[in-house]
């Protein structure tokens, strides 16, 4: 094998790779040798098929494989000859013409281009401290949700008179648009709780006041944003026949009610609650944190980005501004903002996470951090259970992909490096509401980092 650097820009790196055709034609020869004995074709006795026949049967099979299986040895070998490490799977530009490679008249060429990882040291993690907002769950919290489930499961019965806000109607309604019926306009049986915001807007406000028996037409448009294209804005009719009108039933939640849930007694309800809760906030304190953790690596780091790296995040960035600015999702601090403003941002954005991830990478090499197969393979299992009956399916997805793998061992591996840094660095609780915990941060606005060179 021949490795030449053909070219060295940055943390870019173009290696040409040369395999002698004499070199391959020596590894058919082996293989053919290796697998001569098993060999069974018609007529020839077993183990005794010659190897010219063999090669003319098989050899452009297994020369395909010794290209595939070269292909990266070599570029393995060729990396660490050329003591490059590399911030990103490398790229292959084969050169030869594959049939003549394959049948032993022309050498393999390829070029093999890569990032490799930019030289810097991470900063002294002991001197970062950050403050972790904490809430304390309040008694008033677990009545709340309390107070919630028990509304959504007391169920309802029926009642005399008109429907008020918070009473379930059984309805049947047909829908038209400019008089004519539209598909999924229909229902029969209907259950519509006024005031549960689960039809779209003024459709339950106008049953208020209706009873059984009483027919109404309803006045409706369907919002901008409506799911289904074709009804977006459309003004709409809805034929409506009111058949029962029920009231929430009454009576607090108590242990008989608990016990239809399948807890031994109202306690028993509010104890889970509260550990439900206890759970959202940890998580959401830990969430916080690691935002602070991250805007204080960005802040203190500034060294080399590879740019293809940054290319391809910024690249899946704007893809998803993209669909969101045609959905009519895009956040409205963007909607006035010009096409290049809003890029000029989000390359900064892209810029800051291939940042945060070499340097998160480095820190975990550095403290020799690793995923097990195990928490692995126990992260897909836990994705395939959202599957039932289609687990064989999603664990046979992964076996085929490594790409698959390789994006579920990111977050672990990511995570956990967190986990280390947050053991080092100074972490103090600052008691906040719960308001404040789940209150939305701004987006991070990364300041311009001043692109180093190699010189």
């Amino acid at each position: 094998m021949q490795l030449t650097e053909r070219r060295s820009e940055g943390l870019l790196r173009v290696y040409d790779v040369v395999v002698p055709a004499a070199e391959l034609q020596q590894q058919l020869n082996a293989k053919i040798a290796e697998v001569q004995p098993r060999i069974r074709l018609n007529g020839f006795r077993p183990g005794k098929v010659p190897t010219s026949h063999i090669r003319k049967v098989y050899g452009a099979g297994m020369m395909q494989d010794i290209i595939n299986e070269t292909v990266q040895r070599t570029t393995r070998e060729g990396l660490e000859k050329a003591n490059a490490r590399p911030a990103s799977e490398p790229s292959l530009d084969l050169k030869s013409d594959i049939d003549k490679v394959v049948a032993g008249q022309e050498d393999l060429q390829f070029e093999l281009s890569l990032e490799v990882m930019p030289e810097f040291e991470p900063a002294d993690l002991k001197t970062i401290s950050i403050k972790r907002p904490v809430a304390p769950v309040a008694d008033e919290q677990v009545e709340d949700q309390l107070n919630e489930i028990a509304a959504a499961n007391r169920g309802f019965e029926d009642k005399d008179g008109a429907a008020v806000e918070g009473d379930a109607v059984i309805i049947d309604f047909v829908g038209r648009i400019d008089g004519e019926a539209f598909e999924g306009g229909a229902a029969t049986d209907a259950q519509v709780v006024i005031g549960s915001k689960q039809f779209i807007p003024g459709f339950e406000e106008q049953l208020i006041g209706a009873k059984a028996g009483e027919e109404r037409i309803l006045t409706v448009t369907f919002p901008e944003d409506y799911p289904a294209a074709n009804l977006k804005g459309k003004a709409a009719e809805f034929e409506t026949k009111v058949k029962t009108v029920r009231a929430p039933k009454e009576g607090a939640p108590d242990d008989a009610w608990a016990a239809q849930l399948g807890f031994e007694s109202l306690n028993a309800v509010k104890d889970a609650l509260r550990q439900r809760i206890e759970s959202e906030h940890k998580q959401q304190s830990r969430a916080k944190a690691k935002r602070q953790l991250f805007d204080k690596l960005d802040e203190l780091h500034d060294f080399e980005l590879p740019p293809r790296m940054v290319e391809a995040e910024f690249n899946q960035i704007w893809r998803q501004i993209e669909q969101d600015r045609a959905q009519g999702r895009l956040d409205p601090s963007d909607e006035d903002k010009s096409e290049d403003e809003l890029k000029t941002e989000y390359r900064d954005i892209a810029e800051r996470r291939v940042r945060l991830g070499l340097l998160l990478a480095e820190i975990g090499r550095a403290h020799k951090i690793e995923v097990s197969d195990q928490e692995v393979a126990q992260a897909i299992s836990a994705q395939a259970r959202n599957f039932p009956g289609q687990e064989r399916q999603i664990f046979e997805a992964y076996q085929r992909n490594p790409q698959l793998v390789a994006q579920v061992r990111a977050p672990i591996y990511e995570e956990k490096v967190v986990d280390y840094v947050m053991e080092l660095i100074g972490v103090s609780d600052e008691t906040v509401d719960r308001e404040t915990l789940f209150a939305e941060d701004e987006p991070p606005t990364p300041a311009k980092k001043v692109k180093k060179s190699n010189g």
